[in-house]
């Protein structure tokens, strides 16, 4: 009986280690597994980044290809940049190694400048920033233009004006910083010219449906002077940012097939634009006749950077005056897989 005992109690002994070899067995197949699921994810990462970088370096080498042909488009016509040449919006195709790159040029004047609805003194800066009413007019008529309410237009552009100036005194139908403070997360007014269109999303009466409307249509240039349409490079299908100019006088159709019957090599100046048949009865309003340009002074380049899967793409403003070389402005990345 005894020796059954020991036997059983031997038995029963080695059955636990087996058990404990086995948990055990099973806890390091669990960090093992754990740990190479793990380093599996960094290398990835490690990778994902490596192509990225790769990738921002071409774009980088893209922008300033684009950036030297920009300065020779500008230099070729000097006061005057037309369409000729078919650059506006062409896809270029630049080689990169084990990938694809692409750059598209596009005149980056011929938008509603968000910054135009204030005005800045010479020499100031941003530090007084007041009220344009042409500004905020020509805001106005582009959103009824392209279909949004009135009563909404208006305070979408009174709003925007009082999120750029540099008062706290709201416009009748606009908001300061007592609006904002009562939103679930408070903030405030910016004060200062926008950086990028995308901070339109801020401002109040500005829904997800209205800026979707508007972003098309919209650029936040690096001053306040008035939207600087080029009459030689608008296209018809941009008709709306000319009817804006003239609010209540000029249909979109109207601007439309105005654009259309444009010569080819444009308009060589600007009396001769606003002598034309269609525009001699019409009366723009303030310095809207100067508004108008036959140059272009800010152009946008969007490039795409694709390696292997990996997506990169860059929206670059390129500041090209006559007589200096052209320059970035800004840029702006996104990215995907």
């Amino acid at each position: 009986m005894a020796d059954r005992r020991r036997k059983d109690s031997a038995s029963g002994e080695a059955g636990m280690a087996l058990l404990t070899v086995l948990l055990l067995v099973a806890v390091m197949a669990i960090v093992a597994a754990t740990a190479l699921e793990r380093l599996t994810i960094a290398t990835r990462l490690t990778a994902n980044a490596g192509a990225l970088d790769q990738a921002r370096a071409f774009a980088e080498a893209a922008e300033n290809v684009a950036r030297l042909r920009i300065g020779d488009l500008v230099a070729a016509q000097p006061g005057k940049v037309t369409l000729q040449g078919g650059w506006l919006g062409a896809p270029q195709p630049l080689p990169v190694p084990a990938g694809t790159a692409t750059a598209r040029v596009t005149d980056g004047g011929n938008c509603f400048n968000l910054n135009s609805v204030v005005a800045a003194n010479e020499g100031e800066g941003e530090e007084n920033l007041k009220v344009r009413p042409t500004g905020v007019t020509q805001f106005q008529a582009l959103m009824r233009l392209l279909g949004i309410d009135d009563r909404q237009a208006q305070t979408v552009a009174a709003s925007l004006a009082d999120w750029i100036d540099t008062d706290t005194v709201p416009q009748p139908g606009g908001a300061e910083d007592e609006t904002y403070a009562r939103a679930p997360t408070p903030y405030r007014t910016a004060n200062r010219f926008m950086a990028s269109a995308s901070e339109l999303r801020s401002v109040n009466g500005v829904t997800p449906a209205i800026y979707q409307t508007l972003r098309p249509w919209i650029c936040a240039l690096p001053t306040a002077d008035l939207s600087p349409i080029n009459v030689n490079t608008l296209l018809p299908a941009q008709a709306p940012l000319f009817a804006m100019l003239l609010p209540g006088q000029l249909t979109v159709d109207q601007a439309r097939q105005m654009l259309a019957r444009r010569p080819a090599d444009g308009y060589g100046s600007t009396v001769a634009f606003w002598a034309l048949p269609a525009l001699q009865k019409l009366t723009p309003m303030g310095d809207v006749q100067a508004q108008t340009k036959l140059v272009t002074r800010f152009f946008r380049v969007e490039i795409l950077v694709d390696l292997g899967g990996t997506e990169l793409n860059e929206t670059a403003l390129i500041d090209a005056q006559p007589q200096k070389p052209a320059r970035l402005v800004s840029r702006e990345w996104g990215e995907g897989a």
